[in-house]
């Protein structure tokens, strides 16, 4: 398991070290506070012009991108699937799984049964926008997939910001399973999803702007308790 994740001089972020062995960690904060630009400087979308990002002591830079984009399974909010059957969309993080590690996989993201209402099952073609899935079914592949996979690190960024609540208990059970034993970082912006989380990291204006568990920031009556109320303003806290 990777067990730490050190930046340093990014942005108005001088130095922060992450102990990723706490359990869940989290990335919150209002909508363009940064958290995805994180995500997407941890895997070299973009190049730092100045600045380190370190895993485990290691400097990102040494990887190649392969390697670097190999330790991450993502399961993001803007589901990615490509024109082409059920099965090759799961074997994109692993192309030489077997049938049954396919299959398993989706077991896990509790959309076989899903999968197997479909004609042609695994073998069903996603059209070009995939519009012929729902986007909780979409999400619940994605998990499927990153099972697959079995990434070191997961992301999971907003994942079940667009679906129904029957749906978003599958991707909450897929999501929880997935994370066992892993390193994995959640990106999100409803706060109720999140107070079990170990650490919480808490975004604004591209700044990190606190640091603790649900029960610290509140209790700091700061930007996260602010962002908290706001959501949850009228119902006891």
């Amino acid at each position: 398991m990777i067990s730490t994740l050190h930046i340093k001089n990014i942005g108005i972020i001088e130095e922060l070290t992450i102990d990723l062995n706490k359990g869940l960690n989290v990335l919150t904060g209002e909508t363009g506070a940064g958290k995805t630009t994180i995500v997407k400087l941890l895997m070299r979308f973009y190049e730092l012009n100045k600045g380190s990002i370190m895993i485990d002591g290691h400097d990102i830079k040494d990887f190649s991108r392969h390697d670097l984009r190999s330790l991450f399974g993502m399961v993001l909010q803007d589901t990615w699937l490509f024109n082409g059957t059920i099965k090759e969309n799961l074997m994109y993080g692993k192309l030489d799984a077997s049938d049954e590690e396919v299959k398993n996989a989706c077991e896990m993201a509790y959309v076989d049964h899903f999968v197997n209402t479909l004609e042609d099952g695994y073998d069903t073609v996603l059209d070009e926008e995939t519009s012929n899935i729902s986007q909780g079914q979409k999400q619940l592949l994605t998990i499927a997939r990153a099972f697959l996979k079995d990434p070191k690190i997961l992301i999971l960024d907003e994942a079940t910001s667009s679906v129904d609540t029957r749906t978003e208990v599958l991707i909450q059970k897929g999501m929880e399973k997935l994370m066992e034993g892993r390193t994995s970082f959640v990106i999100a912006h409803r706060l109720s999803t999140i107070r079990d989380a170990n650490t919480i990291i808490v975004m604004k204006d591209g700044d990190i702007v606190e640091i603790g568990n649900h029960d610290e920031l509140l209790e700091k009556g700061g930007f996260y308790a602010s962002l908290y109320q706001s959501q949850f303003e009228g119902s006891e806290i």
